[in-house]
């Protein structure tokens, strides 16, 4: 085994979770790979492209942790408030920053920005190898070390290292490699994705509104625009895609309706299939699945990359303590402590978006009015909606340190 191919760490996927969780553990004395199919620019990876993200309050303590906030800070627009509605119905629920005693419940952000940011802290890192443009071929995990077979820029090459990280996304070859069973499930739905610009001004707030077609979300951006994320059944996407713009906008106002007044522009759209992924076994003989591998939601309440960035954070306390101990960063019992440690926070925020998902996709008569008249009275509820806030900005249950926005060295 030559020395250069041997890491303490190899990261499989360059995307956000994996570049944060390389991020995590810059000044940790590991030795560091990240094998990744496209070059570090964020303005060709397929994982920065036009989207936007809705960062939770707990994410952005996790990029504050990291160092990384104030290279953010600029991209970000606050959510102020979060405005819940069902089309055609009187069910309303509001929640509110200021009754949380934070600045802001959550920001959103172009996903490009997200990844110059990381790509800029990853660059000229002595300990970290980019190997890319890489293709991961297979893996064979040894008592001690981890063998993975790649092909670098067209040229084989055998990587052995203490502890992988899959971060390869909804169709993980590591979780198939090892035959981690994983639940999926097709929601017949794809998500439209596009910016727009209202007539009114958005004042911060996060829309986020129901209807028998799916959900609609509008968040707030900079330059005075929103991004949407309109829900359409699958058979309906490339017709929804071809519609001139006058004609999108249309369709777009008819299920939001005019609380920002008329849509006036609407930017390049794009179409993302919705499913649910959640892989039966989160880490498995030195190697630990983050993000996307680990579980793909629904987009419904923006909890996706929220809850892999906290299976970054969670991990990566655990590897770095592991450091400072002098202990092997893929022993077995670190990784039954992740598994362990993310357990509750995952089965919960899956069951609460897939549930939303199919609760207010219901179009009987008993179940809408159910939702509405749950609407109103967890509007009128403190306590519920406290409860509510807590779990979207992430700040449910035990925390790593840097979802208290700590690094995790101290």
């Amino acid at each position: 085994m030559s020395p250069a191919d041997a890491y303490d760490v190899l990261v499989i996927g360059g995307g956000m979770a994996g570049a944060a969780f390389a991020c995590a553990l810059d000044g940790s004395g590991l030795r560091i790979g990240l094998v990744e199919a496209s070059r570090p620019d964020a303005q060709q990876h397929p994982s920065y492209d036009e989207r936007t993200l809705a960062l939770a309050w707990g994410s952005r303590r996790i990029f504050d942790g990291l160092g990384l906030w104030p290279a953010l800070a600029a991209e970000a627009e606050p959510i102020l408030r979060i405005h819940i509605s069902d089309r055609g119905h009187c069910g309303v629920a509001r929640l509110d920053a200021r009754d949380e005693g934070v600045p802001a419940l959550g920001y959103v952000i172009p996903a490009r920005a997200l990844g110059g940011v990381l790509n800029a802290r990853l660059a000229g890192r002595g300990d970290l190898d980019w190997l890319c443009p890489a293709v991961f071929e297979r893996l064979e995990t040894g008592p001690e070390r981890v063998r993975c077979h790649v092909t670098v820029d067209g040229v084989p090459r055998t990587l052995h290292a203490r502890l992988v990280v899959a971060a390869d996304g909804a169709r993980s070859r590591v979780r198939e490699q090892l035959g981690i069973p994983a639940l999926a499930w097709d929601y017949g739905q794809t998500a439209i994705i596009a910016n727009v610009s209202p007539e009114r001004p958005h004042a911060g707030v996060a829309y986020e509104r129901f209807g028998e077609d799916g959900p609609l979300a509008l968040l707030p951006l900079g330059g005075g625009r929103c991004a949407l994320v309109l829900t359409v059944a699958q058979g309906d996407a490339e017709r929804v895609l071809a519609l001139p713009d006058a004609a999108f906008l249309a369709l777009v106002q008819t299920r939001f309706g005019d609380r920002l007044g008329r849509l006036l522009r609407v930017g390049r759209r794009a179409a993302h299939p919705l499913g649910l992924v959640k892989a039966r076994e989160h880490a498995r003989a030195r190697v630990a699945l983050v993000g996307n591998a680990a579980h793909t939601l629904h987009p419904i309440a923006g909890q996706g990359f929220n809850l892999g960035l906290r299976d970054v954070a969670v991990l990566a306390e655990l590897v770095a303590g592991a450091v400072r101990r002098g202990a092997d960063p893929g022993a077995p019992e670190l990784l039954a402590a992740y598994a362990d440690g993310r357990r509750w926070d995952q089965r919960n925020t899956i069951a609460f978006t897939d549930a939303l998902t199919r609760v207010f996709g219901n179009p009987l008569a008993p179940v809408r009015l159910g939702r509405n008249l749950g609407l109103i009275a967890f509007d009128l509820c403190a306590p519920a909606k406290h409860r509510l806030a807590r779990q979207l900005m992430g700040l449910s249950g035990r925390l790593p340190r840097l979802a208290l926005g700590l690094p995790l060295a101290g």
